[in-house]
């Protein structure tokens, strides 16, 4: 890089310039575009445009302004971006089926909600809707701050007001780096009960909100299937909803119905609606449709499906749900802006965030009105003075040879500042009349009453609380109106699972946390001796780790190092190519960042005959039978109580009779039956499968299996295989028995695997080196060896993780 100063070369590294610049511009998406404020629920360019037609005037109550001329507006004085991005942002602003309340006016062709454009912003007019005042109401009256443009000409401001909750009510979505937002549209009535409900209770709960705000209200109504979506984004920021056209049917003559759609889900475009179900029904995909046709006019939505002679109408339906966007799900994620930080919020969250930007709100507009009265008064206090003083004040005027000395004669005379002195020679004489003076009387004594109530607004948040709940109980009064949406219990909802067909499937999950589903029948039948076919493409660091047959009707069961157990239907494990690397499992599971899956286990069905055994790094061990893991929480259900410092390490799905192998990185190993460890409820601890030392801990357990070898491998990279025959039975919460030579050559064990000579084994360092090789070509041991070197490491390097690559 040169410097443009000097013209001196100047050395970089690329790999840091690279990051630091896409890291800026990442903030930059992240802050000034894709997404909103929590506090007005504004992204920057629909902040802008409404602050423009604000300063231009275009208000609700003035006529229509060309929208070139408003786009040439923002984008010469805040918004130095593409004109037809910004045009299209105004657009969706007046569009009645895209905004819940629009905040625009339009006047012209604004497109429709069959995917129609709207004419060129040379040929629509806009101005701002009525319910947008109400987002820069007292504006002028220092209630937010300003920041420079991006010339630095000019001041934008950082927020608008907004005098309603209107990330909530108008929702959002928008795709930033690495994050991304989806708030839908809730009702005005609604959302302000629910502040109101917060104003009068700060510790109303969760339950109690949502009997006020019920749930998203989509422009579009339609229905919105069951009401644990909706809470599952209210409680933690992220759910799914079933969204549902409305649907009627109709009976005819002759046996026959029609289906009449009359209400789409939300961003449902209408035209390809019909084209699909046109396609669905040329394709012979659903048969018993004779006739379609879209009636809709400006008196609403209405779109005709005529059914052929003794056809189930309610199948039929079902069909169109699974097939069209008839249904649809919508993925909510309240993500916004919290002073400049993107977070997901719960509903609570975000009104009480913009609660509290409300009591700033007022809080600032209350010493905006105080100090304005105060200065008013200042002047009322002088003009006072100098009508009980008339006949001197006039006296004075009349001797002074200039209006300086006049005023410094007021000042001294009468102990008067500069501005009461000004004021009283910029005096009126018919200010002199009995009226006028009973006027500044009057003017005097409302003042004051002004001041003292600013006082006690300041010095007490229950009287914010209250001009809060006032004011929002009058935009709601004045712009509520009925939901759209109505939202159902699941009774009508189709089990998605009956509409899957049950089918045998591979599941391969790889070291680094991607996972995929492919059909049995892509691995084809070969002859004996063939090459076989790849299972998926992996990075050079990469390896398949978890591999099982199951069919798509079974669960899967994922354990992480805390202790929780999450799961998921064969079927919600996104379907992939053969050569695909599939999905990041965080993409499927509501994990915590710093969790990581311990152990996967793949189920039919939550059975009282089967067991998991859990052992923890600091030797506690669990039984628990598996029908007890069958409650089911999105965010994970506890699989065992952990103490500090401690962590789950590995679970086996086993009989309750089989035999145990733990052993520790210090070399100590036991083997006991897992009939010494009676079975236990969920949340228990467990208890001692191994004594271990303050310095020691587990790092490997397995089942023992017949002809097979214990496998160990140290941090060094040493290790070897011994017959598991060399370890006798004991009891469990003992020392174990020595199985391990350690040196300071072959460093502390990283990992035990039971392993055939035909298995390959895959060791991977601290610095992410990853070493595949047979387990055939490791020398078989016993007990009391140090091994043979597995692989050569680099200084400061050392083996962290022993796997079986599944193939």
């Amino acid at each position: 890089m040169s410097d443009l100063n000097t013209g001196k070369i100047i050395p970089i590294d690329i790999q840091k310039e690279m990051e630091n610049s896409f890291l800026d511009y990442a903030m930059s998406v992240i802050v000034s575009r894709a997404l909103p404020d929590v506090r007005d629920g504004l992204k920057p360019v629909h902040r802008r445009i409404l602050y423009a037609m604000h300063d231009l005037g275009i208000t609700s109550d003035k006529s229509y302004k060309k929208s070139a001329r408003v786009v040439g507006e923002v984008l010469g004085k805040y918004h130095p971006h593409g004109d037809v991005a910004l045009y299209d942002a105004m657009v969706r602003m007046a569009q009645d089926f895209s905004t819940r309340y629009t905040l625009v006016d339009g006047h012209g062709n604004f497109g429709s909600i069959d995917g129609d454009n709207a004419a060129a912003m040379r040929y629509t007019e806009v101005r701002m809707a009525k319910i947008s005042t109400e987002l820069l109401r007292d504006i002028d009256k220092n209630t937010i701050d300003y920041q420079l443009n991006f010339d630095e000409t000019l001041e934008e401001p950082k927020v608008l007001p907004s005098r309603f909750p209107n990330l909530l009510v108008n929702g959002s979505a928008g795709i930033a780096v690495g994050m991304a937002t989806n708030i839908p549209p809730h009702n005005l009535g609604e959302v302000i009960e629910g502040v109101t409900a917060l104003i009068e209770n700060p510790e109303v709960s969760d339950e109690e909100l949502m009997q006020y705000i019920k749930g998203p209200d989509f422009p579009t109504g339609g229905l919105i299937l069951g009401k644990s979506g909706i809470k599952d984004a209210y409680t933690t920021g992220r759910g799914k909803l079933k969204i549902r056209a409305k649907t009627e049917i109709e009976s005819l003559k002759g046996n026959k119905h029609r289906i009449l759609v009359t209400e789409l889900p939300y961003q449902v475009n209408k035209a390809k609606l019909i084209e699909s179900i046109a396609g669905l029904v040329r394709d012979k995909k659903v048969e018993g449709i004779s006739d379609l046709r879209d009636e809709s006019d400006r008196d609403g939505l209405r779109v005709v499906i005529e059914l052929k002679r003794d056809v189930n109408p309610k199948v039929l339906l079902n069909q169109l749900y699974k097939y069209t966007s008839l249904e649809q799900s919508f993925g909510v994620i309240l993500l916004a802006l919290v002073k400049g930080e993107p977070k997901v919020l719960t509903l609570r969250q975000i009104l009480n965030h913009y609660l509290e930007f409300q009591k700033e709100v007022i809080t600032r507009r209350t010493k905006y009105l105080l100090d304005k009265a105060e200065a008013r008064a200042h002047i009322i206090e002088g003009l006072r003075i100098a009508l009980n003083n008339l006949d001197a004040v006039i006296k004075l005027i009349r001797e002074s040879q200039t209006v300086k000395k006049a005023k410094e004669g007021l000042m001294n005379n009468f102990s008067l500042s500069e501005k009461q002195a000004q004021a009283i020679l910029d005096m009126r004489l018919q200010k002199l009349t009995a009226l006028e003076r009973d006027k500044i009387e009057e003017e005097y004594k409302e003042l004051m009453d002004k001041i003292d109530y600013y006082k006690r607004v300041l010095s007490d948040e229950n009287l914010v609380l209250e001009i809060i709940k006032k004011e929002i109980t009058e935009v709601k009064e004045k712009y509520a109106d009925n939901r759209q949406t109505l939202i159902t219990q699941k009774a009508g909802e189709i089990d998605e699972e009956d509409l899957i067909p049950n089918e045998d499937v591979i599941i391969t999950l790889t070291h680094q946390g991607y996972i995929k589903r492919v059909p049995l029948s892509t691995y084809r039948n070969q002859k004996r001796g063939g090459r076989g076919i790849s299972g998926m493409t992996t990075k050079d660091d990469d390896f398949v780790e978890h591999l099982f047959a199951t069919t798509t009707h079974n669960y899967i069961l994922f354990f992480t190092n805390k202790g929780k157990v999450y799961r998921l239907k064969v079927y919600e494990i996104p379907e992939a190519s053969r050569q695909a690397k599939g999905t990041a499992i965080v993409n499927l599971l509501t994990k915590d960042p710093d969790e990581h899956i311990s152990a996967v286990i793949p189920i039919e069905e939550f059975t009282h005959d089967d067991y998991l055994f859990f052992v923890t790094k600091k030797g506690i061990v669990k039984k628990v039978i598996l029908d007890e893991l069958k409650a089911y929480r999105k965010d994970g259900l506890i699989a065992v109580t952990l103490k500090e410092n401690d962590e789950l390490i590995d679970v086996h799905l086993t009989n309750g009779k089989q035999e145990v192998f733990l052993g520790t990185k210090k070399g100590y190993a036991i083997k006991f039956s897992e009939e010494e460890v009676r079975s236990m409820g969920r949340v228990s601890r467990g208890v001692k499968g191994i004594s271990v030392g303050e310095d020691d801990e587990v790092v490997g357990m397995d089942i023992p299996q017949e002809n097979k070898d214990l496998l160990v491998i140290s941090e060094n990279g040493f290790g070897k295989r011994t017959p598991i025959t060399e370890y006798r039975s004991q009891s469990r919460g003992g020392k174990g028995i020595y199985t391990f030579k350690i040196t300071e050559k072959t460093g502390e064990l990283a990992g035990y695997r039971m392993v055939s000579e035909k298995d390959e084994i895959i060791l991977v360092t601290a610095t992410g080196v990853i070493n595949r090789q047979a387990v055939k070509g490791i020398s078989q041991m016993s007990r009391r060896t140090q091994g043979v070197r597995t692989i050569r490491l680099k200084e400061e390097d050392r083996v962290v993780s022993l796997a079986i690559p599944k193939n």
